[in-house]
């Protein structure tokens, strides 16, 4: 089995809601086809570095998927259908970083003791 790590962009405008939405239907596809998803994180609405279909920004979704490369290419096919996705990206790895979230908000306290050191 390969473990894959796989970024989707949704268009800006997209609800809450429907990035749930989103979430499940690419979760279920990947279970349909012998895959797993080990981790799922929604890193938020995030700057793009550029215009992308006339947004400026774009709702981030990334997966930790352990499967075979049959799985990537039946998520990248319904990927490139959808008209509610702006971009993905698919990354095959050697092993997953489960211990770091590098989009999460850091706490006050851990801000304060980098700015004194």
């Amino acid at each position: 089995m390969n473990l894959y790590e796989h970024t989707i962009i949704a268009r800006q405008d997209t609800s809450p809601s429907e990035i749930k939405q989103l979430t499940e239907k690419y979760s279920k596809i990947v279970e349909k086809n012998d895959g797993e998803v080990i981790k799922t994180e929604n890193w938020g609405l995030l700057n793009l570095s550029y215009l992308i279909k006339k947004n400026k920004k774009g709702s981030y979704i990334h997966f930790k998927i352990k499967g075979k490369g049959s799985v990537i290419n039946e998520l990248e096919k319904n990927e490139s259908i959808d008209k509610k996705l702006l971009r993905y990206l698919t990354v095959k790895v050697k092993k997953f970083d489960l211990e770091t979230n590098y989009f999460s908000k850091k706490d006050e306290s851990e801000t304060k003791e980098s700015i004194k050191n």
